[in-house]
């Protein structure tokens, strides 16, 4: 197919596309609930955005989010490249990026040895980097590692997941937080909400709106309380994140 360039009084209308990288490295802080929910606020917001799942095996965006995802395979340069190439030519577009973990080292070669950043900067493209974060010592020593590979060539967000634990003394302390603010890094808190509300929704393979809209008869089959919940969450979250850059 042929893709058509808009003229350039059009392509400025549209705006610059915007990239949005979900990691953390560590398995099990949540980076796949962040890109759940980011993919929910674009879509509440009416905003056009294409996922990418690099999860071979437990991709949330290709089982909750299929319609707007593809997989991508890290260890290909072809699947990587679709990623910019995609915020290149579509003016305007999001590009929401679910990275699996383990996959840092892959990723960085990506854009160092391909130039990722500089075409960005070239082409007016804007790369976020989420780093969802616990409250353990490795989210921290993976914070550095980010930090020390990319500098102020990122856009950075930590994520403070507190459905993983509330108490993030050891990032305080360890100096890397003032770092990252020192860079322009921006600070999302991603509040406690009900366990039981999420287990049914993963259980039921369901998108947030679903939860939020349907019966309670149909799909997660919340009560009302807890669809309640589950909305003053999901609006918490979406405030947080758009003050992030979203």
């Amino acid at each position: 197919m042929t893709l058509i360039t808009p003229p350039d009084a059009a392509v400025a209308a549209l705006g610059p596309s915007v990239v949005h990288f979900i990691g953390g490295e560590k398995g099990g802080v949540g980076k796949s609930l962040v890109s759940r929910l980011i993919a929910q606020q674009l879509i509440d917001r009416g905003i056009a955005f294409t996922g990418f799942d690099t999860d071979r095996s437990h991709g949330a965006l290709m089982r909750f989010y299929a319609d707007y995802a593809s997989p991508a395979l890290v260890d290909s340069l072809e699947a990587l490249d679709a990623i910019m190439e995609r915020a290149v030519e579509h003016p305007g577009q999001r590009v929401l990026v679910d990275l699996a973990a383990q996959t840092h080292d892959a990723l960085a070669a990506w854009m160092d040895e391909s130039g990722v950043l500089e075409l960005a900067h070239e082409t007016g493209v804007t790369v976020n980097y989420w780093h969802v974060m616990d409250t353990g010592r490795d989210s921290v020593d993976l914070l550095a590692r980010l930090l020390d590979r990319f500098g102020d060539r990122l856009r950075y967000v930590l994520v403070l997941n507190q459905l993983r634990g509330d108490c993030f003394s050891q990032l305080e302390t360890s100096g890397q937080l003032a770092r990252a603010l020192g860079l322009g890094a921006r600070v999302v808190k991603l509040k406690h909400v009900q366990d039981t509300v999420l287990r049914k929704i993963d259980a039921a393979n369901s998108s947030f709106w679903a939860a939020r809209h349907l019966p309670s008869n149909e799909g997660p089959k919340l009560g009302l309380l807890e669809r309640q919940r589950l909305k003053v969450w999901l609006a918490q979250s979406g405030a947080e994140m758009a003050a992030a850059g979203l």
